[in-house]
């Protein structure tokens, strides 16, 4: 495979591309807008989805799944939903095709098939499975529902780039129905916690904490909280979000339960969801001009053990001694792939596994052998060390966790150095421009003065942080009181 790719410095955007296509995580496909995920990237989101669908089950939930296709009158329900994503809809208005008369071999709609009511491809599901709660829900008895799907959702992107932003995108989404109001902001605040965990623990990627102002918040919610993460050209991205969705589907589509005082009362409810952007976030958070670094409890392969021999006796016993460092291995869970292709140099090989990520690679000849050894490189540092053959499955589990940790202490130093205060619209202007990352700054607090500043400098507010420091200042563009900063940034 070529190695090279365009460099950070010289144009990120395709850097990004590059480091895309030449890892084999995606490729462009025949339908405008959509992506093939291939077979390494499915493998990666499919780690993803593991750990997070265990975190999902270890809190109470279960999965289930719901139709693609959402009736028009049911996504028209509740109004602020169906207005925030009706610019995005794809709709589907005939059921069949039928022969050209007039072009033989090519199809048409045919006019007849015009369904009687147009459906809604699934942009998002809450009106699918809201009209589906109220069949479920009477009493407080049915409460909670605890429900997630893993699925795939269309909104009809103009401008697409690779696993950011596509017409078509695979995550999950949670849908939960409680008793009470307090019993849904804990839900919704609880899994913004499971994603936080996740980011940082498992993708090694830092996270601020936060809740999104009214102009930014969710289609149909009463707050949307989220994480917020910083990539390396200073540019952020929503990597998460959970919604406090009060009444108003409930309202929308008729869903009451008769509570323990036998009161008729309206669901309380949330919605939750992370999408395969979050291998974007991991790209964009960790990755150099070489190509991928993945933090090892994700990675489709931890450890790629690399023979280099002359001939099939070399070979062959190299083999023998590696197999049972790959049954160890393999016995405490560490995906370990052993490279002996014969039509691939070493070399190849190794420019490979550096451009695919893999956290560590161990490389062993007939020389080795004899002093029983074997070279080990992390991907991270690009250290390269001597292990005695003996010690090396312990070494091995030693350095993936510090890899891990590695990882995230550098990725959190990044963000930590990229959060700078501006106390004036010059300084706010010129700290954006030279891509310091997040900006926190005094804003009055109206949707006018954020649209504002949204028009003028391209930046809008990620979130309000919850651990804001309550502090007297004055609105960067206005100049009008305010009581604590808040986070702009431009972004993905």
């Amino acid at each position: 495979m070529s190695k090279e790719i365009t460099s950070r410095s010289a144009d990120y955007s395709q850097w990004y591309n590059d480091l895309i296509l030449k890892s084999e995580l995606a490729d462009y496909s025949a339908v405008r807008g959509c992506m093939i995920i291939k077979p390494y990237g499915y493998s990666l989101w499919e780690n993803m989805q593991a750990a997070l669908d265990k975190m999902f089950k270890d809190s109470g939930h279960v999965n289930a799944y719901f139709p693609l296709f959402v009736p028009k009158s049911l996504f028209e329900a509740e109004e602020a939903n169906a207005e925030g994503f009706a610019k995005e809809c794809a709709v589907v208005t005939h059921y069949r095709l039928k022969a050209d008369v007039n072009n033989k071999g090519k199809l048409i709609v045919d006019p007849e098939a015009k369904l009687e009511e147009e459906l809604i491809v699934r942009p998002t599901s809450e009106a699918i499975i809201w009209s589906t709660y109220k069949n479920w829900i009477q009493s407080y008895r049915d409460l909670p529902i605890l429900i997630n799907q893993w699925a795939n959702v269309v909104r009809w992107e103009m401008r697409t780039r690779l696993f950011l932003r596509t017409t078509e995108f695979l995550w999950q989404e949670g849908h939960t129905a409680h008793a009470t109001k307090e019993e849904a902001l804990f839900e919704s605040k609880q899994m913004l916690e499971v994603y936080a965990d996740f980011a940082e623990n498992f993708m090694a990627v830092p996270v601020i904490k936060g809740i999104k102002t009214p102009n930014e918040r969710f289609a149909g919610a009463e707050d949307t909280y989220c994480i917020e993460t910083l990539m390396q050209d200073g540019k952020a991205l929503q990597a998460g979000t959970s919604h406090f969705l009060g009444q108003n589907f409930a309202k929308a589509f008729d869903v009451k339960f008769t509570d323990k005082s036998n009161t008729l009362d309206y669901v309380w409810a949330t919605s939750w969801g992370v999408s395969t952007r979050l291998i974007g976030a991991l790209v964009m958070a960790h990755s150099d001009d070489d190509g991928l670094i993945l933090p090892p409890k994700i990675a489709p392969i931890q450890v790629v053990i690399i023979p280099v021999y002359k001939n099939d006796e070399q070979k062959n016993l190299i083999a023998q001694k590696v197999n049972a460092i790959i049954k160890e291995l393999k016995y405490l869970n560490i995906k370990v792939k052993y490279d002996d292709n014969d039509n691939l140099r070493p070399g190849w090989k190794f420019a490979q596994y550096e451009m695919k990520g893999v956290p560590l690679r161990l490389t062993i000849g007939a020389r080795d052998l004899e002093k029983n050894v074997i070279e080990i490189a992390r991907r991270d540092t690009k250290e390269k060390s001597s292990v005695d053959l003996n010690n090396v499955v312990k070494t091995v589990v030693d350095l993936l966790e510090g890899i891990q940790l590695n990882m995230f202490n550098r990725a959190k130093q990044f963000r930590d150095e990229h959060i700078t205060n501006a106390n004036t619209w010059e300084d706010f202007i010129n700290l954006l421009d030279n891509k310091t990352g997040f900006v926190s700054a005094h804003w009055d607090g109206t949707a006018e003065t954020e649209e504002k500043i949204k028009e003028l400098s391209k930046a809008t507010i990620r979130c309000i942080p919850f651990d804001a420091v309550k502090e007297n200042g004055e609105c960067i563009l206005t100049g009008k009181p305010s009581n604590k900063r808040v986070l702009f940034a431009r972004a993905y």
